[in-house]
Formats: structure tokens, sequence, C-alpha cells
């Protein structure tokens, strides 16, 4: 099951065995379609078995 919004992406994943890879996946792109890097996207479970993953806002830059 998935859920698109302009910044947003909701998936529930039932197979444990890829759950990284299917993140890793999302990541990449919701990245792609918003021009930005990967680490600019945020993930939160948001429920059992639920991701949602989307677009940080312009907050300040880490400090390296």
């Amino acid at each position: 099951m998935t859920f698109n919004t302009a910044e947003s992406v909701t998936l529930k994943i039932w197979d444990r065995a890829s759950l990284h890879e299917t993140l890793d996946s999302a990541v990449s792109d919701l990245s792609s379609r918003h021009n930005t890097t990967t680490c600019r996207i945020a993930v939160h479970c948001s429920g059992p078995n639920t991701f949602t993953l989307s677009v940080r806002g312009d907050e300040p830059a880490l400090a390296l």
C-alpha cells in the first residue's frame, strides 16, 4: 500500500526481509523526484509496518 503527496510517501511494508531494500529504493526515488540528496529525506515509522518518507524543509545545514 502506498500513499503519495507532493512532499511525502507512506509505505506499508509487510515483507521484513525486504524492509531495508524497499526503504532505500523509496528514499532514492523521492530524492530524485525532488532533485535533492538522500540525506534530506526523513523516514518515520508511522505505525506497524508503516513508514512515511518526506522531504525535509529548509533547515540549516548540519555542521561537519
